[in-house]
């Protein structure tokens, strides 16, 4: 349900910095529908034409501010993200991607909201892999994007 309202259509392009294409950036939505507290969102699993992007080449921009790592991130205890709200993932490759067609797949971790888990200690200190993290998502969500 939420694959329909997770990545918007006609988003993906590559990100110039001084004279060089130094990644690519899309556009997301939180795949919870009350939103969450950003320090709860722990990045993504990220996977284009089949290379996966881990979550130490992503940045995260939402709220006017700074794109943002998700180191960062996790010290935003009071900055929240909803729902309807869009945010852009940055993702580091040098050159980008190619003009064309790409099939993105998208996972992303954002910790439960209900109270405290057995776990979570472990999980604030060691944030886990997006994929470890069973939220909203029901699996990768897969989009076919053009670079134009």
């Amino acid at each position: 349900m939420f694959e329909s309202f997770l990545v918007r259509e006609g988003s993906l392009q590559n990100v110039e910095k001084d004279g060089f294409i130094v990644g690519f950036k899309f556009d997301v939505r939180n795949c919870d529908y009350r939103g969450c507290f950003l320090s709860l969102h722990t990045g993504y699993y990220i996977e284009v034409d089949g290379e996966v992007f881990p979550v130490e080449l992503q940045k995260f921009e939402i709220n006017g501010k700074p794109p943002r790592s998700f180191d960062e991130i996790a010290k935003c205890v009071w900055e929240h993200w909803d729902f309807d709200d869009w945010a852009t993932v940055y993702v580091q490759k040098p050159g980008g991607l190619s003009k064309g067609k790409h099939r993105l797949g998208i996972y992303q971790g954002v910790m439960a909201q209900y109270g405290w888990m057995p776990h979570d200690q472990e999980w604030i200190d060691n944030p886990p892999s997006p994929l470890e993290i069973r939220g909203k998502q029901t699996g990768i969500y897969y989009y076919d994007l053009e670079v134009e």
